[in-house]
């Protein structure tokens, strides 16, 4: 009887620790997910590639929305400013957006967003000539989760060189 109450607590603590150990994984992988999003909106830089040296291609978007950040509108400052060092290059504006929403309406809120980072663009001297908008919706992904840091790398606009 007495071996059995030790068995029974040695396995209430192994349960324990094991509960224990499971939520601090969580608790990293959550901290790691937050560390790259500010709000909604993805702030790491794993996708983010290079239009020019130093000058990031992509912004990126709260949900549902096509309005421009903080950050989104340094990013397009620096586009627009290698863009006038450069006034033989052309660009496309790929607005995207996550998975979640129907096909017609991802597609919309893509040519939005890109239409956005246009219009922003413009406002610092770049010729709407120089600039085409294209919208893929949700139709390519930069990441293929389905969680919240992957729908925030995928709610972008990307400046390409034109062919």
């Amino acid at each position: 009887m007495r071996l059995n109450k030790i068995l029974k607590n040695t396995l209430l603590v192994l349960t324990a620790c094991l509960v224990l150990s499971a939520c601090a994984t969580k608790k990293e992988v959550a901290t790691d997910i937050q560390s790259q999003m500010q709000g909604d909106v993805y702030t790491g830089t794993d996708t983010v590639e290079y239009l020019a040296d130093g000058v990031p291609d992509r912004v990126f978007f709260a949900t549902n929305e096509s309005i421009l950040t903080t950050a989104s509108r340094e990013t397009l400052r620096s586009q627009a400013g290698w863009l006038r060092k450069n006034p033989s290059i052309n660009v496309v504006l790929e607005g995207h957006a996550d998975e979640r929403g129907t096909r017609e309406y991802n597609l919309a809120l893509g040519e939005r967003r890109a239409n956005a980072a246009k219009d922003y663009l413009m406002t610092y001297g770049i010729s709407s000539d120089r600039i085409t908008v294209l919208s893929y919706g949700k139709e390519r992904p930069v990441d293929s989760g389905s969680n919240p840091l992957a729908w925030s790398k995928n709610r972008r606009s990307v400046t390409v060189k034109a062919n």
